[in-house]
């Protein structure tokens, strides 16, 4: 099974930023402990600051993973072009966040990405991934 992860804005950051929401593991080291967990499954890497590239990254993978893992950060708000190109390929994708989106900013309840994924996985931290992982295996 191939899947791809998806990390939005900011993303590039963890480890460093918001120690106290996001934890202190950069996500290089956490995505290498995964692949190393699960050696049956082809796990590619994908993050960007820029809508568009986030986009095109959506648009390849069409025809090539069985899944994505899209973690859009605040496009998740923002984003109706990010929520089109999921409608547009025919790749299931699982939404996730770091954090509990709903116990945050009022702003942060709204996700345009939610209704168009086949699920959704908030507030587990980094281990919302593993979990997205899972469920496609599941």
């Amino acid at each position: 099974m191939k899947l791809l992860i998806v990390n939005g804005p900011n993303l590039n950051l963890l480890g460093e930023r918001e120690v106290t929401m996001y934890g202190t593991i950069p996500f290089h080291v956490y995505l290498e402990q995964l692949r190393q967990k699960y050696t049956a499954l082809t796990i590619d890497y994908k993050q960007s600051n820029h809508e568009g590239e986030l986009i095109e990254a959506l648009h390849q993978a069409h025809g090539n993973y069985h899944g994505i893992i899209l973690n859009p950060g605040a496009y998740t708000h923002t984003s109706i072009a990010i929520c089109d190109a999921i409608k547009a390929i025919n790749v299931p994708v699982v939404e996730v966040h770091i954090s509990q989106i709903m116990a945050r900013e009022p702003f942060r309840k709204q996700s345009f990405i939610s209704p168009v994924c086949k699920g959704c996985i908030f507030g587990f931290g980094l281990d919302s991934y593993r979990l997205a992982i899972e469920s496609f295996i599941q």
